[in-house]
């Protein structure tokens, strides 16, 4: 744990260096597929140091997310023969991840869209959405919206609130996610069944 607080430390000094959104692409295309510091680290002090550069900030964390997203697609893609086929062929796991296979093809879109907002470790399911074979347009779409819509929504409360809104969402951005996930969901399933 102190080697990540250290990297932590780095990435909270390197957000106000005059290579901030360099760093800012590279964390966030790593978080996608491997690193385990989400971009937000540098997006609160970046854009709270440059609130008329709000928009350019959340835009470059959501294309080096969706890139990043990609590469851990092809982890699971080209991964799942090399690793994870035989340990499941080993305890007899083949049946059930085919059946996990089908309701992932089912319901990806939203379990990426849901990973992608909340702080689900969006790694995990890039990499899942590569193992299952889930159809490119869908994972980048639902990448898209859902890694967009939670940067966008950090800059705009940052850009509107400023600094008192920081500690706010530091601690709670979590829980706000999933709610509004929630409410989302269940707003189309109203739709739905009504």
């Amino acid at each position: 744990m102190k080697i990540l607080q250290q990297i932590y430390d780095r990435l909270i000094a390197a957000a106000s260096c005059r290579h901030a959104m360099t760093v800012l692409f590279v964390i966030a295309f790593m978080e996608s597929s491997f690193f385990p510091i989400p971009p937000d680290v540098m997006i609160i002090p970046m854009v709270l140091a440059h609130r008329e550069r709000a928009w350019q900030i959340a835009g470059m964390a959501t294309l080096a997310s969706v890139i990043g997203g990609y590469l851990g697609y092809a982890i699971g893609f080209y991964g799942y023969d090399l690793i994870a086929e035989p340990i499941l062929k080993f305890y007899g796991y083949i049946h059930q991840f085919e059946v996990f296979k089908g309701y992932y093809h089912e319901w990806g879109a939203w379990i990426v869209f849901g990973a992608g907002l909340t702080p689900f470790p969006y790694k995990v399911v890039t990499i899942a959405s590569g193992a299952v074979d889930l159809n490119l347009w869908v994972f980048g779409v639902a990448s898209v919206l859902s890694r967009g819509m939670r940067f966008f929504l950090v800059a705009w409360l940052l850009k509107k609130y400023g600094e008192p809104i920081r500690i706010f969402i530091e601690k709670n951005l979590g829980i706000l996610t999933v709610v509004f996930l929630l409410l989302l969901l269940g707003g189309f399933a109203l739709i739905k069944y009504l």
